[in-house]
């Protein structure tokens, strides 16, 4: 019998796509809640990461995250990994408190007349609707169009997330209410707009990002995008 512990869906698909459960934990989130309890924004090598799959998921158990998505650019191919490699140690007689792994997705979308990433969360990744966003490469024309992006995900069951909304040409303040506007579910209220060591969430950024999310009622997310080797960092 494994010796893991775990909330009692984490290893199924379905569990991956359980709105409740992500509304439940971004309910929680707050300054220090990410790198060390969630992290729900994080690249592998099935896009522009340095980690496979399967080494994110080791540092997930080594850090003791309760829940995280992988976030890969416009593919889930490191989701379906990750997924495997959680289904492997439900067979295994390590020792581990797994985290809950839910869908997620990066994707480059024009708001405002400028690019911006949409993070979605607990999608189904078979939605046909959501196929066009799963190539590999940003989507262009109209599929690029933000309002198309935030509804296919979530005609596709999930929950969509507006990321580092003070990274771009086109200030949050701005951003943030088109966003609303469009049906957005929550914005990256915790990142580290000057890639720290220790990661932590830019303090200035954070609070007028948390005072556009309070005035609009949304959910609020924190995420190392890591991008390198290390889930505690951003590159």
């Amino acid at each position: 019998m494994a010796l893991y512990t775990a909330s009692a869906f984490a290893f199924t698909p379905l569990a991956s796509q359980d709105r409740l459960a992500i509304k439940q934990a971004w309910q929680t989130i707050g300054p220090d809640s990410c790198p060390h309890v969630y992290n729900f924004h994080m690249h592998t090598t099935s896009s522009d990461g340095k980690l496979q799959p399967e080494e994110v998921m080791e540092q997930a158990v080594q850090i003791g995250l309760k829940g995280m998505a992988i976030t890969d650019h416009h593919t889930v191919r490191g989701y379906y990994a990750a997924q495997d490699w959680l289904n492997r140690m439900i067979c295994s007689d390590h020792p581990f408190t797994l985290p809950h792994l839910w869908t997620g997705i990066e994707i480059t979308a024009q708001l405002l007349g400028t690019d911006v990433h949409i993070l979605g969360y607990a999608f189904d990744p078979t939605d046909p609707r959501l196929a066009p966003y799963l190539q590999g490469s940003a989507p262009t024309g109209e599929l690029a169009e933000a309002g198309r992006v935030i509804g296919a995900i979530q005609q596709a069951g999930g929950l969509v997330v507006l990321a580092h909304p003070e990274r771009y040409r086109v200030s949050g303040e701005q951003l943030i209410p088109a966003a609303v506007e469009l049906g957005i579910d929550g914005v990256e209220t915790y990142y580290a707009y000057r890639s720290t060591n220790p990661w932590q969430p830019t303090p200035d950024a954070t609070e007028r990002v948390k005072a556009l999310s309070d005035r609009y009622g949304l959910f609020n997310t924190c995420g190392t995008d890591t991008h390198g080797t290390n889930l505690l960092l951003r590159m």
